[in-house]
C-alpha cells in the first residue's frame, strides 16, 4: 500500500472514531431526553442521531473505497502484513484504530437498544393511559402477581 493511501485510510478511521464518539454522546443525550418531559428534545436528538449516522455511512463508504482501490491494500495486498514505506505493516498501523472503532460502535449499539427499550416502555405507558381515559379495562395485579383487567368508567367523553 502506498504511503499516501495508508495515510488516507488512517485519517478516515480517525474521523470514524471521532464521529462514533459523537454518536455515543448523542445517544446518551437522547436517553436523557427520553426520560425527561420534553418531546422537542427527543425530536432534536433523534434528528442529530440521524445526521451522525449519515456521516458514518459516508465515512464507511470512503473507507471501503480506499480499501478496494488499486493502490489500496485489498484483501491480500502487499501492505497488509509486511512493512510499508513508512514503518510497520498496515495491520499493525490500523489494528488499534479498528479495535477502538469497533468498541465504540458496539457501545453505541447497546445504548441505542436501551433507548429503544425506553421508547417501547413509554409507548406502553401512553397506551395504558389512553385505555383508562377511554374507559377500557385497567390492568392491575392481584396479591399473587397475576394481571387483572377491570372495566372502568371513562374519565371523559367527547
Amino acid at each position: 500500500m502506498e504511503k499516501d493511501a495508508r495515510r488516507r485510510l488512517e485519517d478516515v478511521l480517525d474521523r470514524e472514531i471521532d464521529v462514533a464518539r459523537s454518536l455515543a454522546a448523542t445517544l446518551a443525550a437522547e436517553r436523557t431526553a427520553l426520560t425527561g418531559d420534553s418531546p422537542e428534545a427527543v425530536e432534536r436528538k433523534a434528528a442529530e442521531k440521524i445526521r451522525i449516522l449519515e456521516t458514518i455511512e459516508k465515512l464507511e463508504a470512503e473507507r471501503r473505497e480506499l480499501w478496494a482501490a488499486p493502490n489500496g491494500p485489498g484483501l491480500d495486498g502487499p501492505g497488509l502484513d509486511g512493512p510499508g514505506l513508512d514503518g510497520p505493516g498496515l495491520a499493525a498501523a490500523v489494528a488499534e484504530r479498528w479495535r477502538v472503532l469497533m468498541e465504540l460502535i458496539a457501545g453505541c449499539r447497546s445504548a441505542n437498544e436501551v433507548n429503544g427499550h425506553i421508547v417501547h416502555v413509554r409507548q406502553h405507558q401512553v397506551q395504558q393511559l389512553l385505555d383508562i381515559v377511554r374507559g377500557g379495562p385497567a390492568i392491575t395485579y392481584s396479591p399473587q402477581g397475576k394481571t387483572l383487567a377491570k372495566a372502568l368508567r371513562a374519565l371523559a367523553r367527547a
